[in-house]
This record gives C-alpha cells, sequence and structure tokens, in this order.
C-alpha cells in the first residue's frame, strides 16, 4: 500500500474547508494537515459575513437614535467614530481567526500558514518549495471579488478592501445589484457616506423574487441611496486627487471620492495548479463536482464557493461536513442544497427561501399571498418603512413553495420559516398557526386570501 504524508490536505483556511479538516481529523481519526495562505476563517469571518454584520449594526444604530427622538427620548446624535469601530473590529476578527486556528489545532490538524498548489493528485507543494504526498485534497479556496476590466489598475475598490479603511469617504460609488452590492449601499450610507448604487440590470437583486426586489429597491431608495438601474459606466478616471469620475450610459458625469465593484465573485482557482493536475473547471473557472463534492480526478474533491454551486457560508460548512463523513466516516452523504434559507441585510433586511413567484409558475398553477404594512414601531412616529410578507403556494397542494420577507429582523424570521417549509407545510398548516400578537411575523398566519392565482 502507498504511503502518505497525510490521509487528506485542504487547501483553503475558511468555514467550509476548516469544517471538513476538524470533522475528519476529529471525528474520524485521519491525520490532517491544511493550508491557508492569507488568515484563517476565510471570506466569511475575515472579509465577509462577520465583518459585514457588524458594519450593518454599526449603520442602524443612526436611524434608531433618530427613531429614539421621535419616541420622546432626549437624545444628541453625534458623528460616526469609524477609527473607534475599526479598532474594536480588528480586535474582534483577531479574536475570531485565533479560535479557527486553535479549534482545527485542538482537533489534531496541522496547519500550514502559507500558500500551498496542487502539483499532481496526491502532492501538495507549499509556498516555501517543500512537497507533501497525500490520499485525498479537498480544495476549498472560495471565490474572490474582481475589478472588470478596463478599469482594474485604477485603484477602485472591492468588498475585501471595505473593512481596511483608514476613513471613510464622503461620496461614495457602489456598482454592482447583488446583495454585497446593496448591504454595501445601506451600510455606507447609514455611516454618514453619500452613496450612489449604479446597476446595469432591470433591477437589483436578480434572481431573487420580484416583489422582494421591488421592496428592497424602494426602501434603499428612501433611505438616500441614490440607486440606478438600467445603467452602467462608460467611463471611469482616477483623478490627481484621487477621486473618481464617472460617466454612466445615462449622460451623468459625476466625481465621487471612491468607487467599490460589487459586480460579482470568481472561484479562487488562479495558479493553484488544478488544469495541470488534470481536474475539470467549468467555463468560469468553477471546479465541476458530482454529488459527493468529487471532481473528475478521484483524490481531489472541492467544497464552498470555488464550485460555485450555492455560495453561502452555511452550504460550505455542510457540503465539507458531508465530504468528511463520506470519505472518512464511511457514511456517504450527500449536501442537501434543497430549501436552503437566504438573507440580504440591507435596511430593512431581506430574507428568503425556497421558489420565487416566477419560478414556482413555470412549475404549475399558483397562489400568492402577500401583504404590505407599516409595522407598528415605525407607523406610530409616522415613518414610511413598510414590510412585506409573501408565500407562494401550490394552487393544486397547498404546499407552501416559497416564503419571502422584507422586514426587520428578516433574517431571523426567514431561518424559522424556512423549518416549516423543509418539513412540506403547507398553506393549511399555517392558517391553523395561532398568530403572536402584536408582531409583524403574525401577518405570515393571517393572510386568507390569495392577492393574485394562475
Amino acid at each position: 500500500m502507498t504511503s502518505f504524508d497525510y490521509d487528506l490536505f485542504v487547501i483553503g483556511g475558511g468555514s467550509g474547508g476548516v469544517r471538513a479538516a476538524r470533522i475528519a481529523s476529529g471525528e474520524h481519526g485521519a491525520k490532517v494537515a491544511m493550508a491557508e495562505e492569507y488568515r484563517m476563517g476565510g471570506t466569511c469571518v475575515i472579509r465577509g459575513c462577520v465583518p459585514k454584520k457588524l458594519m450593518v449594526f454599526a449603520s442602524g444604530h443612526g436611524a434608531a437614535i433618530d427613531e429614539a427622538a421621535a419616541y420622546g427620548w432626549q437624545v444628541e446624535k453625534g458623528r460616526f467614530d469609524w477609527s473607534a469601530f475599526r479598532h474594536r473590529l480588528d480586535a474582534e476578527l483577531n479574536r475570531l481567526e485565533s479560535a479557527y486556528t486553535r479549534n482545527a489545532e485542538t482537533a489534531g490538524v496541522t496547519i500550514f500558514h502559507q500558500r500551498a498548489t496542487v502539483a499532481d493528485p496526491h502532492t501538495v507543494r507549499l509556498a516555501d518549495g517543500r512537497n507533501i504526498t497525500t490520499r485525498h485534497i479537498l480544495i476549498a479556496t472560495g471565490g474572490t471579488p474582481f475589478v472588470p476590466e478596463p478599469y482594474a489598475d485604477l485603484g477602485a475598490m472591492t468588498s475585501n478592501e471595505l473593512f481596511l479603511l483608514d476613513r471613510l469617504p464622503n461620496s461614495m460609488l457602489v456598482l454592482g445589484g447583488g446583495f454585497i452590492a446593496c448591504e454595501t449601499a445601506c451600510i455606507l450610507q447609514g455611516l454618514g457616506v453619500q452613496v450612489t448604487q449604479m446597476y446595469r440590470g432591470r433591477q437589483i437583486l436578480r434572481g431573487f423574487d420580484q416583489d422582494l426586489q421591488e421592496h428592497v429597491a424602494a426602501a434603499i431608495t428612501q433611505q438616500g441611496v441614490k440607486l440606478e438601474v438600467n445603467t452602467n459606466l462608460t467611463s471611469l478616471e482616477k483623478l490627481a486627487d484621487g477621486r473618481f469620475r464617472a460617466t454612466c450610459t445615462q449622460g451623468r458625469t459625476r466625481v465621487h471620492d471612491a468607487v467599490l465593484f460589487a459586480t460579482g465573485r470568481r472561484p479562487n482557482v488562479d495558479g493553484l495548479g488544478l488544469a495541470e493536475a488534470g481536474v475539470a473547471l467549468a467555463g468560469n473557472g468553477a471546479v465541476v463536482v458530482d454529488e459527493y463534492s468529487q471532481t473528475n480526478i478521484p483524490s481531489i474533491y472541492a467544497v464552498g464557493d470555488v464550485t460555485k454551486r450555492i455560495q453561502l457560508t452555511p452550504v460550505a460548512i455542510h457540503e465539507g461536513h458531508a465530504f468528511a463523513d463520506t470519505v472518512f466516516g464511511g457514511s456517504p452523504v450527500k449536501p442537501d442544497h434543497d430549501m436552503v434559507a437566504g438573507a440580504v441585510f440591507t435596511r430593512p433586511e431581506a430574507g428568503s427561501v425556497g421558489l420565487t413567484e416566477e419560478r414556482a409558475r413555470a412549475r404549475g398553477p399558483v397562489q400568492i399571498y402577500m401583504t404590505s404594512f407599516r409595522p407598528m414601531q415605525t407607523s406610530f412616529i409616522d415613518a414610511e418603512t413598510k414590510a412585506l410578507m409573501k408565500l407562494v403556494v401550490c394552487a393544486n397542494t397547498r404546499r407552501v413553495l416559497g416564503c419571502h420577507i422584507v422586514a426587520p429582523g428578516a433574517g431571523e424570521l426567514i431561518q424559522i420559516a424556512a423549518v416549516a417549509l423543509k418539513m412540506g407545510a403547507t398553506k393549511d398548516d399555517f392558517d391553523r398557526t395561532m398568530a403572536v400578537h402584536p408582531t409583524m411575523s403574525e401577518e405570515l398566519v393571517l393572510m386568507r386570501q390569495p392577492a393574485r392565482s394562475s
């Protein structure tokens, strides 16, 4: 039998890779090593979900102060201190990075804090020149943002640099219409930055339910973000003072202190040696895998955003765990990508699980139950912010196929709704459920007449 240095070598120290390494080593007794060239924790912990959500919290306090004043509190609103926040953010990310490293090492994983590439189906080459042999290789390098040509060399930002700013700009142009662009626009506007968001498509949040899209777009605009859809850059120039002059397809030319490209992410595979090792890659660079996360090279697997399945941290963690159980636990597990809930942390938040109305209609007749209203908390002070609750129901079986929410705390609400939809709940099950009053979420069980049917 061939002898290897390790049973498993994981390239990438993010959520999916760390989970796979910990389970393979700590629960299944495999000899495991991993390499991370930047910081343990990956995109989610270091440059994504965690710092983003903390910035969401920070950006919401300005509006909360205004709301408190409307409720009768005597408050004095000052300016946001980015440097103080940044100091606490850096400390928190350092803590989490240490925790990720410690937990992996406690599980018996050897960590190489350097870049690793694939030399052949059973060999990994470290940046220091060492070759390490391994029975299995797991690619968990995630995705990476990019600035499209011809703007790559102008010094514009991506989401990676957002959390490393020394100071906040007075104005920023955010390019893109996905959840990263929308969240960033709301965060920066809430922190006092003048934000213009430009998207070339018909409406932001492509792929989400259309009513959710329209509702979030209205909310973003109401908060002060200059949202411009059906608009694209025609030129971008960096000026001598460091600012940017942008001209768009609508003929407008404006100057912004900073520009952030949130126009998409691509699989982080450049220079990994995958193609040279014979690993099949999709046209966008994504690693092609089967239902068990195995590539066409039997010893090489991949999980997470690098495979371009569902780009969410819990999905990567689930895929990593399923991989470890399959390969080292003797229990083949296929990752379950059905009914995966997601949230967009705009203000208010948006949550979605299951089918959009458009996708459901393509499968057969549906009934749509929907309501839009001002929550008690904001209607009391005459704020215009509205909530949206929507259920997409199969007209034949009455099963709830999709749930879409735009409301404060929608991310929390959609998690609970996801349990019901995953279990196959019907509209009648929702109707039989007693409402909790007074809450926003009670509307989910009080909608009795469909808004439309087909």
